[in-house]
């Protein structure tokens, strides 16, 4: 992985970071946890101040399915600090979860958080990270764009459940075709294709295309 941006299934980094929370080893400080890290442009900006909002009211739910939340910009302890006082003073909401202080960029340039193409500020990227400290899902959002939390929080809740043998289908759990069904893997034989569609345990449209309830 040394000379390129960590890829899925690759190893989260072994990074020791400063945060508002002391210094912190990662991915050891959450081994055995999912987490989500997630990088901001900069603080005191207004659509990174909806985003830490929102992260915050879906603390509790994160937290459930025993996955942590970590913030990111290049900006010092000493900035966030004051940020995360000014959102609490002002809209009422404590921000619970960490944040990085990744001053000198060195964090950010391991992960491939700037994109020259958009500044030189940290893009909205989303590394979601399992108990193993593997890298499950990466998502890039340009700077002016707010993301969606609630697809994120889905992200984890659809990778847990994809670690139970199935896939999960699109939109899930409102999919068009099956609702909050999961997708059996298809068939890797003829015999197990033509048993497919004999079961009763499970709903196909084709051998290669079958649902069934979510255990």
């Amino acid at each position: 992985m040394e000379g390129r941006m960590p890829l899925l299934g690759d190893k989260f980094p072994e990074l020791k970071v400063q945060t508002t929370h002391g210094v912190m080893e990662l991915p050891k400080a959450y081994e055995g946890k999912w987490f989500v890290l997630f990088s901001h442009p900069a603080d005191f900006t207004p659509v990174c101040t909806t985003e830490f909002v929102a992260f915050q009211k879906r603390y509790d739910e994160f937290k459930k399915l025993g996955c942590e939340l970590i913030g990111l910009s290049i900006d010092q302890v000493f900035s966030h600090i004051k940020w995360v006082e000014w959102i609490k003073d002002n809209l009422n909401v404590e921000i619970q979860f960490p944040i990085i202080a990744d001053h000198n960029g060195s964090v950010a340039n391991t992960l491939g958080l700037v994109h020259p193409g958009k500044g030189s500020n940290t893009v909205r990227a989303v590394y979601v990270v399992d108990p193993k400290g593997v890298i499950r899902t990466i998502i890039y959002y340009p700077q002016e764009i707010g993301r969606n939390m609630d697809e994120i929080l889905r992200v984890v809740k659809t990778l847990q459940i994809s670690d139970t043998g199935v896939a999960v289908p699109a939109n899930w759990p409102n999919n068009e075709l099956i609702g909050d069904k999961v997708i059996v893997p298809p068939a890797s034989d003829i015999k197990t294709a033509e048993e497919r569609l004999k079961s009763k345990e499970w709903q196909c449209y084709d051998w290669w295309l079958c649902y069934k309830d979510l255990k």
